[in-house]
């Protein structure tokens, strides 16, 4: 036994008795690779004890008390030091090879919990900004949009405005939109819209004033509506704020100013999302406007907008007008000089 590695041969002499009716006998006690063995004075053995079951009774107390096992009535008392040093060292080390009760299942349940845990980390932020988005009304979304375009505002200057260029983004919004939501022209900052909560569609300038056509200008309406339709802008801007603002957002309605700044020197650098065309085609079909003008514009060439082309259902010739001349030419002077 590794235990008893340091020994060549370990004896001495001790107390010994078959049960508590039995006389103490004095007996000499061995220990070999896995017994200790119980000699009587002429040298026959009296009791072979397995190590890996000997008890000690009275730990840390002399002179040290031992049985063979729990149910057994022999007991077995030494003084000697060595021994009972060696013996402590073998029990010490059965111990720690002991199987441990329930280990297994404090394993599992530590498993269990830490599956729970990463669970929590992956699932968690992303179900609560879910359901933030889901339960913020009507009016707190378009408050949200409208402290956006403040923070826009600050970045890029103040929308564009005319009497009659708003009138004509008013007749636009009527037009395609049926007149919800709102349509801003701003002076710059995005490369051709962006939209915000509670339904602004946001569009750059040079949509108005470097097209002829205001079947361009509506194309890219329709296509960022339909981008306003496929992803809630609510959720969006939450994901870019994090869970901490979602769960400030749930619990106090609000969300701080720093975080929609963040937000909106976010959007004015992101790209417009792609746009399936089979959708974009239906809302070009329902709005009555041919969406081969939108096409040459996002791609002069048309290779990459060619099923809009080949597909459109409209013909421009019986189109109805997007916006009379009067209001186009006002709509693209609204910025003004």
């Amino acid at each position: 036994m590794t235990a008893l590695g340091d020994y060549q041969r370990l004896e001495a002499q001790g107390v010994w008795r078959a049960s508590a009716e039995d006389q103490r006998r004095d007996v000499i006690v061995s220990v070999g690779d896995a017994t200790l063995v119980v000699h009587d004075g002429a040298g026959r053995p009296l009791a072979h004890w397995s190590l890996a079951a000997v008890e000690r009774l009275n730990p840390s107390i002399r002179p040290a008390l031992y049985r063979p096992g729990p149910d057994s009535p022999e007991e077995m008392e030494l003084t000697d030091p060595e021994m009972i040093a060696a013996i402590e060292r073998i029990l010490s080390a059965v111990e720690r090879r002991r199987p441990r009760r329930g280990r297994l299942r404090y394993l599992l349940l530590a498993a269990g919990l830490a599956a729970v845990l990463a669970a929590a980390v992956l699932w968690l932020p992303g179900a609560l900004i879910g359901h933030a988005a889901t339960v913020v009304p009507a009016a707190k979304r378009a408050d949200l949009g409208g402290r956006l375009l403040l923070e826009i505002r600050a970045i890029v200057g103040a929308p564009c405005r005319s009497d009659l260029g708003s009138a004509a983004l008013e007749r636009l919004n009527t037009r395609l939109l049926d007149g919800k939501g709102r349509l801003v022209v701003l002076p710059g900052g995005i490369a051709t819209t962006a939209h915000l909560p509670g339904g602004t569609i946001m569009m750059n300038r040079t949509l108005v004033e470097e097209h002829d056509d205001p079947g361009v200008v509506a194309g890219h309406i329709l296509a960022e509506a339909e981008r306003l339709a496929r992803e809630d802008p609510v959720e969006v801007l939450l994901r870019a704020a994090g869970p901490v603002a979602a769960l400030r957002l749930l619990t106090t309605g609000d969300l701080p100013e720093a975080a929609l700044a963040d937000y909106a020197r976010t959007l004015l650098a992101a790209p417009p999302a792609p746009v399936p065309d089979g959708a974009l085609l239906r809302r070009f079909a329902a709005a009555d406007l041919p969406a081969s003008p939108y096409a040459w514009s996002v791609d002069p060439s048309g290779e990459t907008v060619l099923p809009l082309i080949e597909a459109d259902q409209v013909d421009p010739v019986y189109a109805q007008p997007v916006l009379r001349d009067s209001e186009w030419v006002s709509l693209q002077g609204i910025c003004g000089e």
